[in-house]
């Protein structure tokens, strides 16, 4: 596995760096050999935040956690990552077990080499008028329906946009790339 450690308003320390190795070492069992670990670390206002990124093949694994000790952070962080790896390693034993090909899914050949079959399946389209309003409006009518996430035109722009609840009670915005 290759590291890359990103420090955001923060000196990333080597104790820290060589924690994270160890820790996500023990998951390599579960990760292909050439896996990219991407471990970004930040200090705001006193809290310590982590977040780690594994891009897998059609799969990217990503956790964050804050906390006030940086040491609790990563324990908690890769916590987070293994409880993923391995329901991920559930549902590829799963795909195995109906015919699918679990070697695929970790990458271990290209993805020319993938079959059609594999490919996402939608289950059920639904259609809506979208009407012109601010975000602020949006987040609104979004609290109205019930749905954690709102598409909408942008009346000051003319793009379709869309809101969504974020995870801290937040709202996110995505607007298209120009």
């Amino acid at each position: 596995m290759r590291y890359k450690f990103i420090g955001k308003n923060i000196t990333i320390w080597d104790s820290i760096k060589e924690k994270v190795e160890i820790k996500v070492g023990k998951l390599g069992k579960l990760l292909p050999d050439d896996a990219v670990v991407n471990v970004a670390a930040s200090n705001t206002k006193g809290t310590n935040k982590i977040e780690i990124t594994i891009p897998l093949y059609k799969k990217i694994l990503r956790a964050e956690v804050s906390d006030a000790d940086m040491f609790a952070a990563v324990d908690l962080v890769v916590d987070k990552l293994e409880r993923q790896l391995k329901r991920y390693k559930g549902r590829l034993k799963d795909r195995a077990k109906r015919g699918g090909s679990v070697s695929e899914e970790f990458g271990l050949f290209k993805a020319e080499e993938a079959s059609a079959d594999e490919s996402a399946k939608i289950s059920k389209v639904k259609s809506f008028p979208i009407k012109p309003m601010d975000p602020e409006e949006a987040v609104m009518e979004m609290g109205l329906s019930g749905h954690t996430f709102y598409m909408f035109i942008n009346s000051s722009t003319g793009d379709t946009c869309l809101v969504y609840k974020r995870a801290d009670g937040t709202y996110g915005l995505i607007e298209p790339q120009k």
